[in-house]
């Protein structure tokens, strides 16, 4: 089969946009991170993520199965792993973020993910998720045939429990800058969005109809 990379996120399919820088600033705020703070991101797909972290300080390592992966981001640490079927490449104790998205739904095993997360996070260290939300989006998620594991608020929550995690904390999250900072506006969005077609090319319909699962979890102190 040919590299997911190469034929499903090449830039002429999708293009590179504004939206990561909009997103990476927001979780770092979101998440009161600080500069030397060490940041893994499985399934790191082109590094744009990645990258904005670490131009924000960070120190950065990623994982993807792609082996593309590395020669589109040759600058940083990035390792070729499958992440359903490995062990992680890191000592226990390493990293004081695991940041995810779009990624775990990918997973045929997604509790090995959220035990591998457990065991490189520093204590005090946190996990954070981005997954589709199921009860949003069902009528299309397996659109994309590579989705093997819907989530829904539940089970997310409860897969981070019994990894071990604590303070866990989950929300619906539209991916529409606008509404981050005017919050009112989800109000709107979620009345008019049993208006809005299932497979709408409308990227602010789209957006506004479709919610991720943002979550974030702490290891705890002891």
């Amino acid at each position: 089969m040919s590299d997911y990379l190469s034929v499903v996120y090449n830039k002429e399919v999708k293009p590179y946009t504004s939206y990561p820088q909009k997103f990476i600033s927001h979780l770092f705020s979101l998440y009161e991170m600080k500069e030397g703070r060490r940041l893994l991101e499985p399934g790191v797909g082109r590094g744009e993520f990645l990258r904005l972290f670490k131009e924000l300080g960070l120190e950065v390592s990623g994982l993807d199965i792609s082996e593309k992966a590395r020669e589109l981001s040759p600058d940083m640490d990035i390792s070729t792993l499958d992440a359903d079927a490995s062990a992680w490449p890191y000592p226990d104790n390493s990293f004081d973020f695991v940041y995810s998205k779009s990624f775990v739904e990918h997973l045929n095993e997604p509790e090995k993910y959220f035990s591998e997360s457990f065991r490189v996070l520093k204590p005090g260290g946190t996990l954070i998720t981005l997954t589709p939300d199921w009860e949003s989006q069902h009528k299309t998620f397996y659109d994309d045939y590579t989705h093997v594991s819907p989530f829904t608020f539940v089970r997310l929550e409860r897969m981070h429990s019994l990894s071990g995690f604590r303070n866990i904390k989950t929300s619906k999250f539209r991916q529409l800058p606008t509404v981050w900072k005017y919050k009112f506006l989800n109000y709107f969005c979620a009345a008019i969005s049993p208006l809005v077609p299932v497979r709408t090319k409308n990227k602010t319909l789209r957006w506004s109809r479709e919610l991720m699962l943002l979550s974030s979890a702490v290891k705890p102190l002891d």
